[in-house]
């Protein structure tokens, strides 16, 4: 199981990207899910892991060699 929190900043650096990004995708609804407290928002490693796998996309075979 993981243990480990990170703050938008550090999912930013991880994901490079701005983390006015997360911020956008935040108010739609979309990106990982997260923990708000107050005005400090946190993401589980799990949840950034799951998301990142639900985004993970696959070359169809035909595709592959070109």
């Amino acid at each position: 199981m993981f243990d480990t929190r990170l703050t938008q900043i550090e999912l930013a650096a991880r994901w490079r990207i701005s983390h006015r990004t997360l911020e956008y995708w935040r108010s739609l609804g979309e990106g990982p899910r997260f923990i708000k407290i107050g005005r400090l928002v946190i993401y589980r490693m799990e949840d950034v892991v799951a998301f990142e796998n639900r985004e993970l996309s696959e070359i169809p075979a035909d595709k592959a060699g070109d």
